[in-house]
């Protein structure tokens, strides 16, 4: 699901402040003390940052001038697939 540059950052904010907000003591049975949702936390944290690089990324090449074509098959994927993620609508 393509999502946009301020609904990337809002999860991010949306996540830190969750993760802020954990009580290790209501978390912790005897045998854990909660690390192991701080870990997934931490790693959703890194995707939806690595999210917004990716899309900031892709904005600068097309004002660079660099096709859809270009991208996409950097990306791995077709050139509609890569503007419906990242940018223009597909033209009809």
């Amino acid at each position: 699901m393509p999502r946009t540059h301020e609904q990337l950052q809002k999860a991010l904010a949306d996540t830190e402040a969750w993760l802020d907000s954990l009580d290790p003591a209501a978390l912790a049975s005897p045998d854990s003390d909660g690390r192991d949702l701080r870990a997934i936390g931490n790693a959703l944290r890194a995707v939806a940052a690595s999210d917004l690089e990716l899309a900031d990324r892709v904005a600068i090449a097309r004002a660079n001038g660099r096709t859809w074509t270009q991208i996409a098959a950097v990306l791995g994927v077709s050139k509609q697939a890569a503007r419906e993620r990242f940018g223009e609508p597909a033209h009809r």
